[in-house]
């Protein structure tokens, strides 16, 4: 990853930074807070603690954005009511600038190096809190895409970061929030976002997506062209003619066989590569004009430790099955944390009861979402921290649930699962 040390000031400029930068979200959140109390008064509404926080998150910046987009999915450590209003933001914000996006391609192709590039459209396509998205062409013709960071970043999410975690310390001295992990939690968000302003690896996993699921003919990922990238900027292939993800325009039949395959395709990563991408959500999805997935987004591809991808298969297996003692001793193993006074006989005791609520329904009948909220409620009154690895998978399978519902509402997660998870157990 490059350190992008233009960005990273010197240590007695970075106190000032940090100073001004405390004051900027001081100023932020005070505006917020009038506004939102004025509005309130105006309408006579009982505060409820949530409201016009993804408001506030947007123009906090986006190490905050992408904070609270990672916080919304943890559900077993945050009260819904949060999780709910975080889950609203959406990472749609205003294009860079020109002379924004000059300064990002200088710092990726500076002047020794050639331009590689025949043609490059001055507006995004895309954009979010971390990169902007641009159309080229290369010198042989080839239609791109190029993938180009927001200059400053590292500077501006660094001091965010250092600023939150130090935050955290405090805030978890305080005895009413002693039993939530606040430093812990803002440790797994800024290792998160920090990885997808790396762009290198978001090129490798691409390559390794690629590598791992060729034989999905109903999948599609870009290629990346290494030649063409440069510091900050990720150049892959374009692919023309996307459209939203949805149902349009197909049979039952094809509807069925488009799911099981991507089905069979997340379960792989899971099960039998040890990769979870935790950002398969309807923004990062799409579909070509033959009726193909196109998986265009793979900034937050996260690699599974062996021991981790086990527990996970272990979990899925045992859900499937129905045997809830077996499924409350993976979670407990797998915890990041748990506390000394936890319950742990209640804790089992209410896995057990989730589990056999789900046992010998027909293939349809059970719902992810439902099953992971109880889950999540469970842990987060007991104080059992799962280990954020382990939380992920099931996360990404929640947002890829809700789409392909869509698609065929028969669907069975657990027995399409069998086929891949008793190959990757037995090994």
């Amino acid at each position: 990853m490059s350190d992008d040390r233009d960005d990273v000031p010197a240590p007695g400029v970075r106190k000032r930074h940090l100073a001004l930068r405390s004051a900027v979200i001081a100023g932020t959140a005070l505006r917020h807070g009038g506004r939102v109390l004025a509005r309130r008064t105006l309408a006579r509404q009982a505060p409820n603690g949530s409201g016009g926080l993804a408001e506030l998150v947007a123009d906090l910046g986006p190490a905050f954005v992408k904070g609270a987009q990672l916080l919304s999915t943890r559900r077993d450590l945050l009260a819904p009511k949060w999780c709910d209003a975080m889950g609203g933001l959406h990472d749609q914000v205003r294009p860079m600038s020109r002379p924004q996006a000059v300064k990002a391609l200088h710092r990726a192709y500076p002047a020794q190096r050639e331009w590689p590039f025949r043609r490059f459209d001055a507006t995004a396509v895309a954009s979010g809190s971390i990169a902007c998205v641009y159309r080229a062409e290369l010198h042989d013709s080839t239609e791109v895409a190029v993938k180009l960071r927001r200059p400053g970043l590292h500077r501006l999410i660094g001091a965010d970061l250092r600023l939150v975690a130090a935050g955290a310390g405090l805030v978890q001295r305080l005895p009413a929030m002693r039993r939530v992990p606040a430093a812990r939690i803002v440790d797994q968000v800024s290792q998160a976002i920090r990885r997808q302003l790396d762009l290198d690896l978001e090129a490798q996993a691409l390559r390794t997506l690629r590598a791992n699921l060729g034989d999905f003919a109903r999948l599609r990922i870009p290629a990346p062209i290494p030649a063409a990238c440069g510091d900050g900027a990720l150049v892959m292939e374009f692919v023309p003619g996307l459209r939203r993800f949805g149902p349009d325009s197909f049979t039952r039949e094809q509807r069925r066989e488009l799911v099981r395959q991507v089905l069979h395709a997340v379960y792989r990563m899971l099960f039998v590569d040890g990769l979870v991408h935790c950002d398969m959500h309807p923004g990062n999805l799409y579909l070509n004009p033959d009726g193909n997935v196109v998986l265009l987004d793979a900034g937050f591809v996260v690699p599974l430790q062996p021991r981790v991808k086990r527990l996970f298969a272990e979990f899925f297996l045992n859900m499937s099955l129905g045997r809830g003692p077996e499924c409350a001793d993976v979670v407990l193993r797998s915890a990041e944390h748990v506390p000394p006074e936890a319950d742990l006989p209640g804790f089992r005791a209410g896995i057990v009861e989730l589990v056999a609520t789900t046992a010998g329904r027909r293939a349809g009948d059970f719902r992810l979402a439902p099953f992971a909220t109880r889950l999540f409620d469970l842990q987060r009154r007991s104080g059992v921290a799962a280990a954020p690895e382990f939380v992920f998978p099931l996360l990404s399978m929640l947002v890829l649930e809700g789409m392909i519902n869509e698609f065929d509402v028969d669907v069975d997660f657990q027995a399409e699962a069998i086929p891949t998870l008793l190959p990757a157990l037995n090994r």
